[in-house]
């Protein structure tokens, strides 16, 4: 079983920056593809950003990219998103996920959660 535990979240000024983590507990976690989601008030958690397993290949939605960088230290089993030009359309509960599912449609492995807010 893998926790993830994510940090990071909180209240931020549209066109502001914050750096959201994920600490994983599983020594395996440098073998699984790492993502995040979010999930905005009245919608569907939806897809945010993956990196592959070799810190290789990112992979972002097109809402945000341009804006957010996704990584990862395998050494300390922890992986980041780096979010600029913060919007209000950003604000949603972040989660961070591991062992992401085929085309990204969910996740085997998912954090509790954090919460962003912008404010315009």
């Amino acid at each position: 079983q893998v926790r993830l535990v994510e940090s990071g979240g909180g209240l931020v000024q549209a066109g502001g920056s914050l750096r959201l983590s994920c600490a994983a507990s599983e020594r395996a976690f440098g073998s699984y593809t790492m993502g995040w989601f979010r999930q905005a008030p009245g919608k569907e958690r939806e897809f945010v950003a993956a990196i592959s397993w070799s810190d290789v290949t990112t992979y972002y939605a097109d809402s945000v990219k341009g804006r957010f960088t996704i990584s990862r230290d395998n050494a300390r089993n922890t992986v980041y998103l780096q979010m600029n030009s913060l919007n209000a359309e950003d604000t949603a509960v972040y989660y961070c996920a591991a062992d992401l599912a085929a085309g990204f449609k969910g996740s085997r492995y998912w954090g509790q959660g954090t919460q962003v807010t912008v404010s315009s």
